[in-house]
């Protein structure tokens, strides 16, 4: 759907693993009062279900009939959203190691994509959202009246997430990095909708920034937009 000036406002925010989009989202939707609309969160929910029902994350058959049984919503949260996986909370669960590795995998297929794309077009066709991922400017919401691409050095955002993970997960920097650089190799080279910034998204490199720099860039692109609908 084309945005006009009466549209939903719709806020995309793209980039690679570790870049800060979920943090970034949520503290923007918040001041705007826009839905945090994570499509990360939706994959991730996804590939707990083929976990929990040992299909194969590599076979794209198994994996489409496995979609439709299955059940995914998202509600605001007090800090960020809640995911449901058929009616079932997993919003924890689905931030450990095992799930992001599967999640990876189970994004590079086609009909999943296709799946989830028409899953989060819905979600957002009723109210203002921030939406982060991969392929939400470039593909989900390709006409987002706001497109952000967020990116930082490798070691950056591997530093990152090392940082983010805590003593609890207890994996190596380097170990986390690798697996970083191997998930930005899958990202950017899968066949449906590779990760890449739209064209007209604006590029916000946070590697030398803070948090509070890159939301204050990102507001004031949106408050500027406001002001010309």
């Amino acid at each position: 759907m084309k945005e006009n000036e009466s549209s939903p406002l719709v806020v995309a925010i793209d980039g690679p693993a570790g870049a800060g989009k979920s943090t970034v989202a949520a503290i923007i939707a918040a001041r705007f009062g826009l839905l945090n609309l994570e499509s990360g969160a939706m994959y991730r929910a996804f590939a707990l279900k083929a976990i929990q029902t040992d299909s194969d994350v590599d076979d794209r058959e198994e994996l489409s009939r496995l979609a439709a049984k299955t059940r995914i919503r998202l509600l605001p949260g007090s800090a960020a959203n809640r995911v449901f996986l058929d009616d079932v909370e997993v919003t924890k669960r689905i931030r450990e190691p095992d799930v992001t590795a599967a999640a990876s995998r189970v994004s590079v297929h086609p009909g999943i994509r296709q799946w989830m794309v028409s899953m989060q077009r819905q979600l957002g066709e009723s109210s203002g959202i921030v939406m982060e991922g991969r392929d939400i400017g470039t593909t989900v919401f390709p006409h987002a009246a706001v497109k952000i691409f967020l990116d930082a050095a490798a070691e950056v955002r591997g530093q990152r997430r090392y940082q983010q993970n805590g003593p609890a997960g207890v994996q190596a920097a380097e170990s986390v990095l690798e697996e970083l650089r191997e998930r930005d190799r899958r990202d950017r080279t899968r066949a449906e909708s590779p990760l890449q910034p739209a064209a007209d998204a604006v590029i916000i490199d946070s590697t030398k920034l803070s948090l509070d720099e890159v939301v204050t860039q990102v507001a004031a692109i949106i408050t500027a937009r406001l002001a010309s609908r």
